[in-house]
């Protein structure tokens, strides 16, 4: 999360948004109109889209106001714009209005392209792109980010455990941080704090009977998958939950230097301290064993989905199946 800015840096100056991430892009709309408001309670706040621009629409939009000498002016889609008013949005963000905001969203991909090249050689864009978040361990540098953002520390294992049970909607993560904070000031946020408000959503449900199956513990596992079951979480949530777990071990026993714990992070698809973990599965497996996992589980998932009549008989002997298979 990027700093709020100041008036004085969006005022007489061009905002630029690019990116894919609509709740990141949102962020900086909403962080520009309170620093335009904070300035001038008076303030008018106008948008369009691109598309529904005209000329004299777009010189309305980026003059001051009849009734206030501060405007905060909103452009979405960008990229839509027509191709007759490019040069005189370029010719706007070469002398920009002094008590105007100008704000310009573009979401990302090739159309418009041109536009935003010269656009960021003006000196008075300012350009904000929100990367796209990839991968989970893009998704729990982004928690972290926040919890830091809010003053609050979090565990690396409740962070990646935050992402499992939430998912990858960034405003449900965000609101998430925002509220353990909110309940817990002070305090590091740990995975069991995290258990205890999200614990009983599916995907959480999920990897519980999945980590106590790689760890060998099959009473605990089937009593996890009775327990998700029960409460609703779909068969197929559970054995895509499984697939991950086997398939981060077996990448791990088929990788060639395995004494590089960021670059095995990389390879693997997650977080450095998770390594330490899959680590210490593997010392449960082989080749044949892990080999004979994928094999269960992908015949598992396949009955899931349409073969088998009992979902719940399926799991049960996926579960002693694996834990027999790490047995070896």
């Amino acid at each position: 999360m990027a700093p709020a800015p100041s008036s004085s840096q969006v005022l007489g100056r061009v905002t630029l948004v690019t990116g894919k991430e609509e709740f990141l892009n949102e962020r900086t709309v909403h962080a520009v109109r309170r620093a335009v408001s904070a300035h001038d309670a008076d303030a008018e706040l106008s948008e369009s889209l691109a598309s529904d621009l005209t000329a004299s629409s777009l010189e309305e939009m980026s003059a001051p106001s009849l009734f206030s000498a501060t405007r905060c002016a909103v452009v979405r889609s960008l990229e839509d714009l027509p191709d007759d008013l490019y040069d005189r949005v370029l010719a706007y963000a070469a002398a920009p209005v002094e008590d105007v905001a100008l704000v310009l969203m573009h979401g990302g991909g090739s159309k418009g392209s041109g536009l935003l090249t010269k656009l960021r050689k003006q000196a008075s864009v300012t350009e904000v792109k929100a990367a796209e978040v990839k991968y989970a361990s893009g998704y729990q540098d982004f928690v972290k980010g926040e919890f830091a953002q809010l003053g609050a520390r979090v565990a690396p294992d409740a962070a990646e455990f935050l992402v499992v049970a939430v998912g990858h909607d960034l405003r449900s993560l965000a609101a998430a941080a925002q509220q353990l904070t909110s309940d817990f000031p002070g305090q590091q946020v740990t995975l069991e704090l995290v258990k205890r408000y999200f614990g009983g959503r599916a995907e959480a449900k999920s990897f519980a009977v999945a980590d106590a199956t790689m760890a060998g513990d099959a009473d605990q596992a089937l009593e996890e998958l009775r327990w998700a079951l029960d409460g609703g979480t779909p068969a197929v949530l559970v054995t895509s939950a499984m697939a991950g777990s086997v398939r981060g071990v077996a990448r791990f026993l088929g990788s060639v230097d395995r004494s590089r714990e960021n670059d095995l992070a990389r390879e693997l698809g997650v977080p450095p301290w998770k390594v330490k973990t899959i680590r210490a599965q593997s010392r449960s497996w082989d080749d044949v064993g892990i080999a004979g996992a994928l094999r269960a589980v992908a015949q598992a998932d396949a009955d899931i989905k349409g073969a088998a009549h009992d979902a719940s008989y399926t799991l049960e002997r996926l579960v002693l199946t694996l834990v027999g298979l790490r047995a070896r």
